[in-house]
């Protein structure tokens, strides 16, 4: 009898992954049953699911660091996915790691991210939830709320990863922490680039040191920290950075809160978006009616407030600012002549 597709890749996978690498052949499964696709293999399909989400298309007009940005350059939360995932490919091939399961991770990773950036995760901790985060949203988004309130059915593995890929608690498998720190590469070097198109930061107002040990450049400071994660973390069961190479980092990140991230000039527009959702949140807890039909069926069983707040989550900032103004802002009168 001929192997599918996918045994053939499972095979492959125990004779060249690094014994460090999780086996997709081990993996915890999913919640709901399903039949097993010949062609991918579980992580493969994962990836595809998230790609193929509404959720995830709806991270190309989702806020970065620059509120719904005019000029076509800046990143947004769709291309800082992909370069999340670029990264992270890199290094678990360079270790042997499990691709798939790491591009699935980095695929979902923000998935459930508020429109505005964390100025909108800060508007619903204010009105809904002091716990709300995106991290905990994207993990909300595919187990529940994604494909009509079905959820997408993914790997254990894979929720494990996105609903770790930020904050104290570490992801159970080494793919998942690859994307832990894939995040945080991608996000402070392409909002060094985004900074200095938009005229707030030069790369010469890094403290040099920085750049001594990283590097100038956009590519050169990813280079660096990439090839010294994978020197690191080569036949070892942990993935880090060498020690002067992630105080560098750390630095860096320090560096972008003080310049960038709490920049007035970058920033003047945070407190109106925070107020935006924050009255768009209040708008649907009291008229619940007006919700899309997913978030209003789930009103009696999860309460009127979470479904207003998953539903404000889910917007763009195109769509939160458009539906603000069409509850808020008088339109003018123009008669029929």
């Amino acid at each position: 009898m001929n192997k599918c597709i996918r045994d053939v890749f499972l095979e492959r996978e125990k004779e060249t992954l690094s014994k460090y690498a999780f086996l997709t052949s081990e993996t915890k499964g999913r919640e709901h049953p399903y039949v097993p696709c010949e062609n991918r293999t579980e992580f493969q399909r994962d990836r595809d699911k998230i790609i193929h989400s509404q959720s995830f298309r709806r991270l190309m007009n989702k806020t970065q660091v620059f509120l719904a940005p005019v000029g076509d350059h800046y990143r947004t939360r769709m291309t800082h996915t992909l370069e999340v995932a670029q990264i992270a490919r890199i290094i678990a091939r360079a270790l042997r790691l499990n691709e798939d399961l790491t591009e699935a991770v980095a695929m979902g990773h923000d998935i459930g991210h508020t429109p505005f950036g964390h100025a909108g995760e800060f508007a619903l901790q204010q009105c809904f939830d002091p716990e709300f985060t995106h991290y905990r949203q994207s993990l909300r988004v595919v187990e529940k709320l994604e494909n009509n309130g079905e959820g997408l059915n993914l790997t254990w593995e894979v929720r494990d990863g996105i609903v770790n890929h930020t904050g104290k608690d570490m992801a159970s498998t080494l793919e998942g922490v690859i994307v832990k720190f894939a995040d945080r590469i991608a996000y402070i070097n392409h909002d060094i680039d985004d900074a200095c198109r938009a005229g707030i930061l030069t790369v010469e107002d890094i403290p040099c040191w920085i750049r001594d040990v990283l590097g100038s450049g956009h590519s050169e400071r990813i280079n660096s920290l990439v090839t010294s994660i994978i020197k690191e973390s080569t036949d070892k069961n942990e993935i880090k950075p060498e020690e002067e190479v992630g105080k560098a980092m750390s630095a860096l990140r320090d560096f972008l809160f003080e310049r960038v991230y709490r920049n007035p000039v970058a920033k003047s527009e945070e407190g109106k978006a925070k107020e935006l959702l924050m009255r768009l949140y209040e708008y649907y807890v009291l008229h619940s009616d007006k919700m899309p039909k997913l978030y209003r069926d789930n009103c009696e069983a999860e309460g009127v407030e979470r479904c207003a707040c998953d539903f404000v989550a889910g917007m763009t900032d195109r769509y939160a600012i458009e539906v603000y103004s069409d509850l808020y802002i008088p339109k003018v009168w123009r008669g029929t002549h």
